[in-house]
């Protein structure tokens, strides 16, 4: 059913809240913003940055692209390896691979950044193709995303698009793949809140890692 596979990054294969919630506080201690309920920091796993911003503090575009730069400063020395792979992760990756899958990861998180995360954490050798944001903006939003993933592996066809599907943890992983007019596989190991997966509108969900793996590998059958 399945040949082409398109995995997010955070919250899916690798377990980088920790990083996250660390770079989210240094930006909000920048800005004098106080808040430390766990429930407010947790939104800003896994969405676009600068729309978090936007979103969970009021701050116009111009005041959210500093925000995420800001967030940056530390990230790109620290948060980024504050960080590692879900058990079993790379093993699945592996596993799929030797079944002939295409693997892309369609990641929120910029590009630059997830090259050096999925070298350091061992899933670099079993993804064809590793697709994130842009640092300026152009390529942010998670079917933009998407978009380019399916740019890259030429995905162009109907009956290509009916073999692809998009694996996430949050509601604008599944948002962004029915955008791209494509399936969905929610992963409730990830970050997001109780129903939000079901309320998206998951084509699948699966609560843990080899019972997703076991799915995907008799998709060939």
């Amino acid at each position: 059913m399945y040949e082409y596979l398109l995995f997010d990054l955070d919250g899916t294969l690798t377990d980088s809240q920790e990083g996250i919630l660390n770079c989210i506080i240094y930006t909000l201690d920048y800005y004098g913003i106080p808040n430390r309920d766990p429930d407010f920091l947790n939104q800003f796993v896994g969405p676009p940055l600068t729309v978090s911003f936007q979103q969970f503090c009021g701050f116009d575009k111009k005041k959210a692209q500093e925000a995420a730069a800001k967030y940056r400063e530390r990230f790109s020395t620290i948060g980024l390896f504050e960080n590692s792979a879900f058990p079993g992760a790379v093993d699945m990756l592996k596993t799929l691979k030797e079944a002939g899958k295409t693997i892309a990861l369609s990641t929120s998180k910029p590009e630059v950044f997830t090259l050096r995360i999925i070298e350091r954490y061992g899933l670099a050798p079993y993804i064809d193709n590793p697709v994130g944001a842009t640092l300026d903006g152009t390529r942010e939003k998670k079917a933009d995303v998407i978009r380019e993933a399916l740019r890259q592996l030429n995905i162009d066809t109907p009956e290509k698009m009916r073999q692809t599907v998009m694996i996430g943890d949050r509601n604008h992983d599944i948002l962004g793949a029915k955008e791209c007019h494509l399936d969905s596989i929610g992963c409730r190991w990830g970050y997001a809140k109780e129903g939000e997966l079901e309320e998206a509108g998951a084509t699948y969900i699966f609560d843990s890692i080899p019972e997703l793996t076991r799915f995907l590998v008799r998709s060939n059958e």
